[in-house]
Formats: structure tokens, sequence, C-alpha cells
């Protein structure tokens, strides 16, 4: 039988992070030519069920379809200060128990926490939640700036958006890199975001789009093969080295060069993961990065597997 995903429905559901969970399962997906999962929505408690916005939503199934399901995603928690039902953390650890995947959105987490599940683990929630989580939960190891944790049989995620790319990386483990970016393609969102990228930056990206800076940097990853340095970069800015480096800091939080080796880096991911036919030297000098060694070191000095590597495992 496919792969069961049970998917917890509770009152005041956090829609966002549901809506996210049965978009990705509950379509039907032939086109695929694999085994999709089979999907059920499970009410954590009797009805009726409102949602964010007003909605109300009908559960066909009850906490005794986690008995059967091979994972389980808890997209958030109501509120992070109340303590969930006794018979929702009891079915939570039933499953743990036997073996179930278990998988939180958000503030999600706290179900788990409370459950006992994470004591001595990793795990991540949104970084609104982190210091709570990490007060009233000691033995829980908080990282509260990754997108996602994977700890094999417990998975969890920050906020909204980061939400779904935990549940991207789900896919990917299930069904391998070619469905995963098929899927992605059809959801028009990025193939794979890594799970220790951080949640936000230090500082925005510019509000204005006709900025100098939001300019420049359009321009910039349009051209990434050009040799760039800060004298080039201000020259097309328009305005002196020093100047570029002051507004570019404040704009990003990040160093004009600094910025360009992530773009290029990012660049080269995306054609690592889409673009078979290129060999590592191609996209080393497609991306700006010169050569494969070093794309190699600046793939290696930002967390990443071998650019040969990261295809095998993404592509």
């Amino acid at each position: 039988m496919p792969h069961l995903v049970a998917i917890l429905a509770y009152d005041r559901l956090c829609m966002f992070e549901f809506g996210c969970a049965v978009e990705l399962f509950a379509l039907e997906r032939p086109e695929l030519g694999v085994d999709w999962y089979r999907h059920a929505i499970c009410a954590a408690e009797p009805g009726p069920l409102r949602g964010t916005g007003g909605v109300r939503v009908e559960a066909p199934h009850t906490l005794a379809m986690l008995r059967r399901a091979d994972t389980i995603v808890i997209p958030g928690w109501r509120d992070a200060a109340e303590r969930p039902p006794e018979t929702l953390l009891k079915a939570v650890r039933a499953a743990h128990a036997r073996g179930a995947r278990l998988c939180t959105i958000c503030s999600g987490v706290f179900v788990l926490a409370h459950a006992g599940l994470l004591d001595g683990k990793r795990a991540t929630t949104h970084w609104r939640y982190a210091e709570r989580l990490a007060q009233e939960f000691p033995l829980i190891d908080v990282d509260p700036t990754a997108l996602y944790v994977d700890e094999g049989q417990l998975i969890t995620s920050a906020g909204s958006a980061a939400g779904l790319d935990m549940l991207m990386h789900l896919v990917r483990r299930d069904h391998g890199p070619r469905v995963a970016n098929a899927v992605a393609q059809r959801l028009v969102m990025s193939p794979h975001r890594e799970g220790g990228q951080a949640q936000f930056v230090p500082r925005p990206m510019p509000s204005n789009e006709a900025s100098p800076i939001a300019v420049l940097q359009d321009w910039l990853r349009a051209h990434p093969r050009d040799a760039h340095t800060v004298a080039s970069m201000a020259r097309r800015a328009a305005m002196s080295a020093r100047t570029l480096q002051r507004r570019f800091k404040e704009a990003t939080g990040l160093a004009p060069l600094e910025w360009l080796t992530r773009e290029r880096v990012a660049i080269a991911k995306e054609l690592l993961e889409t673009r078979e036919a290129l060999d590592v030297e191609a996209v080393a000098d497609l991306a700006g990065l010169g050569s494969p060694e070093s794309m190699r070191r600046h793939f290696r000095l930002m967390g990443l597997p071998a650019p040969s590597r990261y295809r095998r495992q993404f592509g």
C-alpha cells in the first residue's frame, strides 16, 4: 500500500501550515509515475474545528487513524502556551513507539515537546517561539536558525513556508530528487533549500526596487560570469567604492563580494539540480565561480556537499 500520511486538524487550526500539507499529500499526481501518498485528515479533538479566518474544517478521521499512519504531520499548534490534550499526546507517543515518522511545522513542535519525544534531540521552530521552547524544555537542543531539522524519525521545521521546504525534503527522501523536482516545478517553488539555511538574513533586502543597490544586485545576478570587483560595482552603481560598501552593508548585512559569492553558489546549486547535461566545469563557469576547484571550496565553506555529490543527491 502507498505510504499513508495523517495530517492533524485541531480547533483554531493554522490554515497556511495545514494547507501546505494538504496541497502536497492530498493531490493525486499520476504524472509522476510513482505510488504517491495516501492521506487522512485526523481530528485531534471533537468538533467543530475552526480555522484561522473563520473557516470550519470537518475531519473525516479521528486520532485512531494515527495507529496506521506511516507519517504524521502536525501543522502548527494553536497556542505555544497551551498544553495539548492528553489524548493527543498519548496517540503521538504510541505512533512514535511503533516507528511512525512525526513531522511538525512552526509551533507544532510543542506537541512533540510536551509528549517528551524531543528530549536529547535537535529541533527547530519559528524564531519567535525558539526561546520559549528552549526555556520550557531544556533537554531539547533548540536550533533557532534552521529551516528544518531532520532527526530521522522526528523532523521539525520553522514557520510557514519553511514547513513546505521540510515537506519537500520528505518527498525527496521518499521518492528521490527527480520526483521532488517535478513536484516543486508544479508548486512553482525552489526544488530544494538546505535545512540548515538561516530562517532570515540579518538585514532586509532593499525595499525600494529602484534603489541603486537593488538595481546593481539585479544586474550582478544576470551577469555572474563577469569579473566583478568592488571598484567595478561602484562604477556600475555610480558611487564611490567606500559608499558602495557602506550602503550595500546597510541594505543586505553583507559586504558586496560576500553577497556576490553567495549568489554565485546559489546559481551553481540551481544548475546542478536542473541542468544534467552540464558538466561540473561548465557549471562553475556559468555561475562565475571560475574552476571546479574554486566551486568546491566555496561549497565547502558554506557547509554544502562537493558539487558532484550535491548533484547526485539533489539533481
